[in-house]
C-alpha cells in the first residue's frame, strides 16, 4: 500500500513499477481480506492486530499509532447529517467488529470496544462500548497501544 502511494508520486515509475506494485496490492487485498486503498492518508505506527474483514474507505483519515483488529469497517455515509468519512485521531485502539460510518471524529487516546457501532463524535481519552457507542469512562487507550514514543524506545534499545 505504502509502496503504491510512493511510486504514484514519482513520474519515472508511473509506467512500470507503480503498476506492478498496484497488482501486488490488489493480490494482497484479496488474499488477506483487508481493503485499504493505497491513497488512504495513514500516519506512522498503523497496526493491524489480526487480519481479515477490514474495510477502510480511501477518504478516511487515520492518525498516528492506530491499532485496528479484524472485522472493522471505517466507511462513508452518503446522506444525512453525518455525510462523509471518519477522521481517526492519534493513539486509537479499535477492537474487533467495530463499525464507524460517516463523518465521525474520533479524538486522541480513545479505546473503542468490540462490536461497537459509533454514531457520534468521540472526545479525547474516552472509552466507548455498545450499540450505539456510549462513553463509559475517560481512561483512554493506555495499555492497549504500546511504544508510542519511538525516539525514546530507540535510545533505550541502544544503551
Amino acid at each position: 500500500m505504502r509502496t503504491c502511494a510512493f511510486l504514484h508520486t514519482k513520474w519515472f515509475s508511473r509506467y512500470g513499477l507503480y503498476h506492478i506494485a498496484k497488482l501486488f496490492h490488489i493480490h494482497y487485498t484479496y488474499k488477506y481480506a483487508i481493503s485499504i486503498h493505497w491513497s488512504t492518508p495513514i500516519e506512522s505506527g498503523f497496526y493491524i492486530g489480526h487480519f481479515s474483514g477490514i474495510f477502510v474507505n480511501n477518504d478516511t483519515i487515520i492518525g498516528k499509532n492506530c491499532n485496528i483488529s479484524q472485522g472493522v469497517t471505517l466507511g462513508r455515509a452518503n446522506r444525512g447529517s453525518k455525510k462523509g468519512t471518519p477522521v481517526i485521531g492519534d493513539n486509537v485502539y479499535i477492537a474487533p467488529g467495530t463499525k464507524i460510518i460517516g463523518n465521525i471524529h474520533i479524538g486522541n487516546n480513545v479505546a473503542i470496544g468490540a462490536n461497537c457501532v459509533v454514531t457520534k463524535d468521540i472526545e479525547d481519552n474516552a472509552v466507548v462500548v455498545g450499540v450505539p457507542g456510549k462513553v463509559i469512562s475517560y481512561d483512554g487507550s493506555v495499555g492497549y497501544i504500546n511504544r508510542t514514543n519511538y525516539g525514546e524506545y530507540k535510545i533505550k534499545a541502544f544503551k
